[in-house]
């Protein structure tokens, strides 16, 4: 599943930071807009646990596409890979 928009995008400098709790990307903190900084974390952590995947391709001031790729069947039970702490 892909999700795709066509906002503000995320500075190349930020990109490694993207699924760290909190993180907010600096064009978004300077234009004082609302959020936490944890929904990609959360996804992240959800799909993982489940055997799957997800990624980011940005570009600032064109966009960004989030895509999530869950297995039919996992390698792992969910509760299995959220105890090893699987991330990809």
């Amino acid at each position: 599943m892909s999700v795709r928009d066509t906002g503000i995008g995320i500075p190349e400098r930020n990109k490694k930071d993207l699924f760290s709790r909190f993180f907010r990307a600096s064009n978004v903190v300077a234009r004082s807009l609302p959020g936490t900084g944890l929904g990609l974390s959360i996804s992240r952590t959800i799909v993982t646990a489940h055997g799957g995947e997800v990624h980011v391709q940005s570009q600032e001031g064109t966009g960004t596409t989030v895509t999530v790729q869950i297995p039919l069947r996992s390698t792992r039970e969910p509760r299995e890979a959220a105890a090893h702490g699987q991330r990809r």
